[in-house]
């Protein structure tokens, strides 16, 4: 088999490398590495050997075929201002490998189907009570999103960057709903931005689907959708009792899983402070460094899907190193797609033994709850 060119950029530009800095770690001239990623000429057995050392990923690697390209237009991303474009690249990165994996899980499992309705034509208020009514949430406060949106058909990864600029991102493949979250942010703030990627994939899918790029006033809509979406204005309002201290909205937080500049937010919006309260409210925030951490954190959310796949692949004798050998990937970037939940979800019996979870010719199906 010959090696595939395009694999080795991939590879290159997934770890955040320039062609530069892979060529002064080689001991060649950049010209060699343009050479290799554009198929002229191949590694040497010795230098690919070492390239795979450097990129870590297995040498199988980098004989398989095209991977799957998310155009940049194509995804929702948060925050796109601050990022690099190496940054997003080693993001959209992530995001090939979590379609491997998926793809990977669903010739096993049969996962929920999408049920994401187009919102298009609603404001971020409509769009966000329209679609709870659609799933039977009403106002109730969602105890986990991750959850919610499995049961829905969405596909939930994290992104194994540990990059602040990189909030999060959305995008269609296969027509199935993908979702991928920065897990070193608080939990208020990963939930909030998966109802931000909530709203993209409603609201937004026409443009994702074809490639337009995403403007400052749709980022600025999702926003919206995702403070009514988490919390509901007739939910809130009915919830405001007396007067809305610092040490009131701390406990009122807990409510909708939400930070605290979120809700102090969403209630000025719904006209529940005066302006002065609000923007005293905002200093006090930023005086105790609320804007970055939370007075009485919640618990980080994971994926139950996840959990129920490396369950049953646990049961079956089925480990992550079987799982990463079959997708030629390394067991780092496994664990770090699923939240880790392969390092206490996966035994690793099988260890050493080469087995690989067999495609059942009627996958099981899992099921999910709110």
């Amino acid at each position: 088999m010959n090696m595939n060119p395009s694999r080795l950029e991939f590879a290159r530009t997934r770890r955040g490398w320039t062609k530069a800095r892979l060529a002064n770690e080689l001991g060649v001239q950049v010209r060699s590495i343009q050479g290799y990623e554009s198929g002229e000429y191949a590694p040497e057995p010795e230098r690919l050997a070492h390239m795979c050392e450097l990129l870590r990923f297995p040498e199988e690697f980098f004989f398989g075929d095209d991977l799957p390209v998310i155009n940049e237009h194509t995804a929702s991303f948060r925050s796109m201002s601050k990022m690099s474009a190496t940054l997003k690249r080693t993001a959209l990165g992530s995001g090939t490998t979590a379609f491997l994996l998926n793809d990977w899980i669903e010739e096993r499992f049969r996962l929920p189907e999408a049920d994401l309705p187009d919102l298009s034509d609603l404001s971020p208020e409509e769009a966000a009570a329209t679609l709870r009514r659609i799933w039977g949430i009403g106002e109730a406060p969602i105890s986990n999103l991750i959850h919610l949106l499995e049961l829905k058909g969405v596909r939930v990864y994290s992104l194994a960057i540990e990059a602040k600029e990189v909030d999060a991102f959305s995008v269609w493949h296969k027509e199935r709903p993908f979702v991928f979250l920065n897990t070193f942010k608080t939990p208020e703030h990963s939930r909030f931005d998966a109802a931000h990627e909530l709203g993209h994939l409603v609201r937004d899918r026409h443009s994702m689907l074809h490639g337009e790029a995403h403007s400052p006033e749709m980022e600025k809509e999702a926003n919206a959708f995702a403070g009514a979406f988490l919390m509901p204005k007739d939910s809130v309002t009915g919830n405001r009792a007396g007067l809305l201290t610092m040490g009131k909205l701390i406990e009122m937080k807990r409510v909708w899983g939400v930070s605290l500049a979120a809700l102090a937010f969403r209630i000025n919006q719904l006209g529940l402070f005066t302006e002065w309260a609000y923007r005293n409210l905002c200093i006090q925030i930023a005086k105790h460094g609320y804007r970055t951490s939370e007075p009485n954190p919640m618990g980080p959310e994971s994926s139950q899907l996840l959990r129920k796949v490396f369950d049953s692949l646990r049961n079956e004798g089925i480990s992550r190193t079987d799982v990463a050998r079959d997708l030629c990937l390394s067991q780092q970037d496994i664990d770090n797609l699923t939240f880790g939940l392969t390092i206490s979800g996966v035994s690793s019996t099988a260890r050493g033994s080469g087995r690989v979870a067999p495609k059942p010719s009627s996958p099981p199906k899992l099921k999910l709850f709110k």
